[in-house]
């Protein structure tokens, strides 16, 4: 068997590790394990690595990942998907295993679809992707903001300021959520529901009638906030059609200033959160897919990508996965507010 790997879309703590695992695990069965480079790109232009057991050596607590990655829709062009079929027919691939998010994933659903060798592991640290509990990249993502959340106390309690933290998250709240419920924040906000800032300049009031001489305000960059559109760096699109999201920490801020007559700062957090090195929770994670989608090779469940489900490895169809996101949920989001202030 020969078995090409790539990893495309955002890079996320714990690529190394599920690449690792897929040739580890290929290599008992004495199967040729092939990397594509900087994702579907890699595959268009026939770009490629060896990937063998010096290859890997090493690379587990390594974030990013060693093959390299971009945005790239091979459907947004036919000679690119031409051309990636065609490299299909001259490396004599008999499996390809996609590592992505929404928009990779979606075009491995495609391509199985058409019936290529395809199978799927999910990652994104937004932990968006429907038809799997955790997605590896989330916990450490999660990790580093509620460490930053932790270190703005302190000089947010020093100078009796709002601290605003603008926390990745597009469509979905789930490291945001997490990282304010960890990290103590006075008012999290999130793409999900929408509020208003006098909402949140109420809360930070009502902190300091009581005593309180600082508050920290957790904001994922895709928030909704009443009298506020999507707040964005340009107005460029991906090859996908995302338009590039930030900046709402910094309007935000300055609203709330002038509101309150607080000082306030804000934070960008930023790639910082996407990169270093992957926790423990992560490493495991992908090791885990990554062995499971060698698993899905050998019984040829093309269209198919792993899923973590419990404390199981299992198995979903990729479409289940890519046809609506997971968002946080209104109860979640209730039993959050109940810290607010």
């Amino acid at each position: 068997m020969k078995v090409g790997v790539l990893t495309g879309g955002g890079d996320c703590p714990g690529l190394n590790a599920v690449i690792r695992a897929v040739v580890r695990a290929a290599y008992q069965k004495k199967w040729e394990v092939v990397g594509f480079r900087h994702g579907w790109k890699g595959i268009v232009k026939n770009e490629q690595m060896k990937l063998d057991l010096s290859a890997v050596s090493g690379v587990l607590p390594r974030g990013g990942t060693i093959l390299g990655t971009s945005r790239t829709n091979p459907y947004k062009d036919p000679k690119m998907l031409e051309s990636l079929k065609q490299t299909f027919k001259d490396e004599k691939l008999d499996a390809l295993v996609a590592i992505g998010g929404e928009d990779t994933l979606g075009v491995a659903n495609k391509l199985a679809q058409e019936g290529l060798p395809v199978v799927g592991v999910p990652k994104t640290i937004d932990n968006d992707l429907n038809a799997t509990d955790y997605t590896f990249g989330f916990d450490t993502a999660v990790n580093i903001a509620t460490e930053c959340i932790d270190r703005l106390h302190t000089t947010a309690e020093s100078h009796d300021r709002v601290m605003v933290t603008e926390i990745m998250g597009r469509h979905a709240g789930w490291i945001t959520l997490h990282a304010g419920l960890a990290g103590g924040a006075d008012f999290i906000l999130l793409p999900e529901f929408a509020v208003s800032v006098d909402e949140v300049c109420d809360v930070i009031r009502k902190r300091h009638q009581r005593g309180k001489t600082f508050s920290i305000v957790a904001v994922s960059e895709g928030a909704k906030v009443e009298g506020l559109g999507e707040v964005l760096q340009t107005q460029e699109k991906d090859a996908f059609g995302h338009v590039r999201l930030g900046g709402i920490g910094q309007t935000l801020s300055k609203i709330i200033e002038e509101k309150t007559g607080f000082e306030t700062r804000y934070t960008v957090l930023g790639h910082i959160q996407r990169g270093g090195s992957p926790t423990a929770f992560d490493r495991v994670l992908g090791t885990r897919f990554g062995v499971k989608a060698i698993e899905l090779v050998e019984q040829k469940k093309w269209g198919y990508m792993v899923s973590l489900k419990g404390v199981d490895i299992t198995s979903v169809k990729i479409q289940d996965a890519v046809g609506q996101l997971k968002v946080v949920s209104k109860e979640l989001y209730d039993m959050a507010r109940i810290f607010f202030g």
